[in-house]
């Protein structure tokens, strides 16, 4: 199962990127867990400097855009 955390304060542009990771994770039939991660600390933790981010199993993937659905089934694949 892949863990989807979405980093961010809860923005529009945080939700739109959920949406889009939800749509990509459910259109290649992946069992995932989405996970919003709206702490300050945490968010640094990860290392991301910019929201919205998207991190896949503990690793940042996108920073500071909205990846379409596509881009993020390509990022998927590659995790």
């Amino acid at each position: 199962m892949k863990k989807l955390q979405i980093l961010g304060p809860g923005c529009p542009k945080c939700r739109q990127l959920a949406a889009n990771t939800e749509a990509a994770a459910k259109a290649m039939g992946l069992e995932y867990e989405l996970v919003k991660v709206t702490d300050l600390r945490e968010i640094m933790a990860f290392g991301a400097m910019m929201t919205p981010a998207l991190a896949v199993d503990g690793v940042v993937k996108v920073t500071g855009k909205v990846p379409d659905v596509e881009a993020i089934k390509a990022l998927l694949l590659l995790a």
